[in-house]
């Protein structure tokens, strides 16, 4: 056990008036005056203590703080996985594309253009991908309940949803291409004599 002295109450007691002030303006601009009123309602009263804005006292709170951890963590969980999944995209496409080689090879040497070859690369991906991003919308419309307890506000917000799907869908088009494009370029001898 430490040791221990009781005070009342009333000798650790603070005494000060706190003043909340709406203004059409910045907060802070308005301040001066606000002091001379109070100076010329009551001239002994002190009004030079600390004075903060609404959202300076808000960034202030714990609550506040937390929550801008969770969003600055999720946030940094997000774009990795979202470089994850690009280079991921690319892997499997470039993958994909080295094995199909011979087969656009024949195809070019029967009279298909670089752009079908590069449509048929595209199409494979796009079905890949379109298959995923339903699963993802699929699994996160299930977990909404789970996840609201870290992103309040967001879970059930089409707006967000639709802005995510975007996202995923131009990264894996970009994803996509470049090996789209090799493929398409292809020489057909060439290809051919592969394997």
């Amino acid at each position: 056990m430490k040791p221990a002295v009781f005070v009342p109450f009333s000798l650790r007691m603070g005494m000060w008036t706190q003043i909340l002030v709406k203004t059409r303006v910045a907060p802070l601009a308005v301040l001066n005056r606000v002091r001379a009123e109070v100076k010329a309602i009551d001239p002994d009263q002190q009004v030079f203590r600390r004075t903060r804005s609404l959202e300076q006292w808000i960034q202030r709170e714990d609550d506040y703080a937390f929550g801008r951890l969770v969003a600055a963590l999720f946030s940094g969980f997000s774009l990795l996985a979202l470089a994850l999944a690009a280079v991921g995209l690319f892997s499997v496409v470039s993958y994909s594309v080295v094995q199909r080689t011979n087969e656009f090879g024949i195809r070019m040497a029967l009279g298909a253009m670089r752009a079908q070859v590069l449509q048929l690369v595209i199409a494979s991906t796009a079905r890949n991908v379109i298959g995923g991003v339903l699963g993802g919308l699929l699994l996160s419309l299930m977990l909404s309940r789970f996840l609201t307890k870290w992103a309040e506000g967001s879970a059930h917000n089409p707006l967000f949803f639709a802005a995510v799907t975007l996202l995923l869908v131009l990264t894996s088009a970009f994803a996509a291409f470049i090996p789209a494009l090799r493929a398409s370029s292809v020489d057909p001898m060439d290809a051919l004599r592969y394997e």
